[in-house]
Parts: C-alpha cells; sequence; structure tokens
C-alpha cells in the first residue's frame, strides 16, 4: 500500500525518477498525493498538540489525587513544552541523516504510547518523567513535518500545506482539552489520559498509511560540526532572522491573551463561572479555518502581505477585549486566534522555504522561538496584569505587535518575499 501511495507524489504517474530534471514529481494541489499527504499531516498535527494540553483541565484531579499545590501540578504541562523546545533543535539537526515520514512516523507512535502509560503510573513523579520523554519524543515531528512540506509540495501550494497543517495542530490543541475535560467528569483524569494517547495511536496508523513517501529529501550524514555553530549559521541569516523573532511575539501575545482572559472574566462585573470561561477554547476552531486561509491567500497576494493583515487582525481584535460587553470580548479573543494561526502558518512556511541550508533545524529555530515566547512573555505578563489589568496588558501585547508590524514594513518585498537584513 505504501508503494501505491508513494507512486502517486507528482503532477503525473509516470516511470521516471525524480532524478529526471525534465519531470517535476513535487505534490500538486488537488492531487490524489497532495489529499493523503494534508489528512495525514493533519492528524499528526492533532496528535501532537492533543498528547501536548491535555492534562491542562485535569490540573485540579491532579493536585486532589496527588495531594500536590496546583503549581506544582502545572509541571505536568511545562515539563512537555520545555523537553519540546530544547530537543527541536538537537532532533532536527540530526534529522536530516533519517528518513522524514520513519522519523515523524515513529515519534508519534513513541510518544501516544507513552501518553498511555503516564495515565497509569501510581506516582506523581511518574507521570512527570513520562510527559517530558513525551515531550521529547513529539520532538520529531514538528520541524520534520515542515521541512517535509517545503520539499515535497508544489512551491505554489506550499502556503495551503502548511495552512492546512498547522489547522491540525489548532484543532488537537483544542479537542484534547475539551475531550480530556469532558471525560474526567464521567470517568476519571487517567482515563482520560489513556483515552488520548490511544487516540494518538490510531491517528499514526493514519498517518504511517496515508503519507506518501519522500522523493526530494537527499539523506546527508551526520555531522560533525556542532549543533551552536549550525544554529548560529541559522540565526545569522539575514532571511530567516527577524521570521524568529515575529514567531515569538505573536506567540508570547497569543498565549498571554489565553492565561490573563480568564482572570478578568471571573471577577465583576462579569462573575462568569470557571467551567464557562474553560468554553473560550472553543474558538480555536477558527483557527483550522484561519490557517487554511491563510495559507491560500499568502500563495496569491505573497507572505509578507498576508502576514501583515494577520498582525494587524490581532491588533485590532485585542483593542475589542478592553470593552465592557462579553460579547465583544469573545469576538476579539476570536479575531486575535484567526490572526495568530493564520500568521504561524504563514511565518513558518516562510521559514521552512527560505532556508538555505538545514531546512529542518531552520524550522526547529524557529518553533524554539516560538515557545520562547510563550514561557518568557507569557510569564512576565503576569507581572502587568498584576498592577496594571487588563488595559496593562492590552498596552503591552499592542506594543509588542506594533513592534511586529515595524519588522514586516523593513521586509522587502520581492518575487520570493525574501527578506533582506531587516534587522
Amino acid at each position: 500500500m505504501e508503494s501505491q501511495i508513494a507512486a502517486i507524489a507528482g503532477r503525473t504517474l509516470r516511470s521516471e525518477s525524480p532524478s529526471d530534471s525534465r519531470v517535476d514529481f513535487h505534490i500538486a494541489f488537488g492531487s490524489p498525493a497532495f489529499f493523503k499527504a494534508n489528512v495525514a499531516l493533519f492528524a499528526a498535527g492533532f496528535v501532537t498538540f492533543a498528547l501536548l494540553y491535555c492534562v491542562q483541565p485535569l490540573l485540579p484531579l491532579l493536585s486532589s489525587d496527588f495531594h500536590l499545590r496546583p503549581a506544582t501540578t502545572s509541571l505536568a504541562i511545562s515539563v512537555s513544552t520545555a523537553a519540546l523546545a530544547v530537543s527541536l533543535l538537537l532532533i532536527s539537526t540530526i534529522s536530516d541523516s533519517f528518513d522524514r515520514k520513519k522519523l515523524m512516523g515513529y515519534s508519534l507512535t513513541i510518544a501516544s504510547i507513552l501518553a498511555v502509560i503516564s495515565g497509569l503510573m501510581p506516582g506523581f513523579s511518574g507521570v512527570l518523567v513520562l510527559r517530558a520523554l513525551e515531550g521529547f519524543a513529539l520532538s520529531g515531528l514538528p520541524a520534520v513535518a515542515m521541512a517535509y512540506l517545503s520539499e515535497e509540495i508544489e512551491p505554489k501550494s506550499l502556503g495551503t500545506a502548511m495552512g492546512l497543517y498547522v489547522g491540525g495542530t489548532a484543532f488537537g490543541g483544542m479537542s484534547g482539552r475539551l475531550i480530556s475535560g469532558i471525560l474526567s467528569d464521567f470517568f476519571s483524569w487517567r482515563v482520560s489520559v489513556v483515552a488520548i494517547g490511544t487516540l494518538g495511536l490510531a491517528a499514526c496508523a493514519l498517518f504511517w498509511w496515508l503519507l506518501p513517501e519522500s522523493k526530494y529529501f537527499k539523506r546527508q550524514p551526520i555531522r560533525t560540526i556542532s549543533l551552536f555553530r549550525l544554529a548560529a549559521d541559522q540565526i545569522r541569516d539575514s532571511a530567516l532572522r527577524p521570521l524568529f523573532l515575529i514567531g515569538m511575539l505573536l506567540m508570547g501575545v497569543f498565549v498571554t491573551i489565553y492565561n490573563y482572559i480568564g482572570f478578568r472574566l471571573l471577577a465583576p462585573p462579569f462573575n462568569l463561572d470557571q467551567s464557562v470561561i474553560a468554553f473560550l477554547f472553543i474558538v480555536y476552531l477558527v483557527g483550522v479555518v484561519s490557517s487554511t486561509f491563510a495559507g491560500r491567500l499568502s500563495d496569491r497576494i505573497g507572505k509578507r502581505r498576508t502576514l501583515m493583515a494577520m498582525v494587524a487582525l490581532m491588533l485590532a481584535s485585542i483593542v475589542l477585549t478592553l470593552s465592557g460587553q462579553l460579547s465583544l470580548i469573545i469576538f476579539g479573543v476570536a479575531g486575535a486566534t484567526f490572526g495568530f494561526f493564520g500568521g504561524h502558518s504563514v511565518a513558518s512556511s516562510w521559514v521552512s522555504q527560505g532556508a538555505r541550508t538545514s531546512r529542518a533545524l531552520a524550522s526547529a529555530l524557529y518553533l524554539f522561538s516560538y515557545y520562547f515566547g510563550s514561557s518568557v512573555l507569557g510569564s512576565l505578563n503576569g507581572i502587568v496584569w498584576q498592577t496594571g489589568r487588563w488595559p496593562g496588558v492590552v498596552a503591552v501585547l499592542g506594543a509588542l505587535l506594533i513592534v511586529a508590524l515595524m519588522i514586516l514594513t523593513r521586509v522587502e518585498s520581492g518575487a520570493h518575499d525574501s527578506i533582506a537584513d531587516s534587522i
């Protein structure tokens, strides 16, 4: 079956090899291979973020079950994301020496198995160890997925394909939280975690079955050059450095919104229940739409203009959240979510396409910056909340988005949206 799937990866199904420069074997929009590749990677993105964030609504149950403080139980999330961020750099450095599909498939499968086991651990220390290993295992997917798409999808359709992949991550982030939360009401947190891990294994089977084999991947020997030197070369690249910063800013803004909007809605004049506020995660669904929309839009009008439009939408949306009307606040959060996922899909595809060497490492550095923004800016803005409440948070977030727009205005527009010494 896998050989049959691989055979249709390209515009035409002929016997010529990819080495024949006269034949384009890139996966074309509308082809069966395009559909299969995008379904496979949508499922992969779904599993990655469902596994990462499924324990978030379960933290109170973990605290009660293990008799721990909330700050301690929150480590169940932070150890996974920290392990993912750090190991992304290592895995992506050696990923060019291993088959793309196998590396992604094994990463998803191992992470799903670890998730199932973590739900069976008798002690919290064991849960943390398994969660950290899970984050490490998942690192084999995100950067490699972007590299796979940039190599195998025809350039004019890359934005659409990347948007679908990012849409899967958005859907997974929302679904993992909602599914685990609902199951915990009827059963227990252990059943919830095991169920998400089992769902991950089912998605792994879909991934292995559908994803076409690589045709343009060229295996490279493991280099003796250090990780730090490779990373430094990518950071010095003026075509990538601004995008790393933009990824950090957008994710920092996005996480801050969700970290502290709940505090505002719990307080007067809204006085909402925590369970009601939790349903704000449903607006993640707009990320599924926006990432695909922005990807297709970037294929038509260019990445720079599309990315600027998404950042501007985020800026206008957070201003709406200053309103005293709940409906406008929800609309503002939804608009910021739409802009974030759209902007992330464009920026991530731009990094993959613009990297001159080691695309997987370039994508990993982007994602490292992305998670760095989440952890650092998300935490630091807690101080802003304590001193300036929501108006102070909006002021800081607005300033960060204006910085992102300023970076983009200095990007030189061209046929391939190249960045020329903008920073």
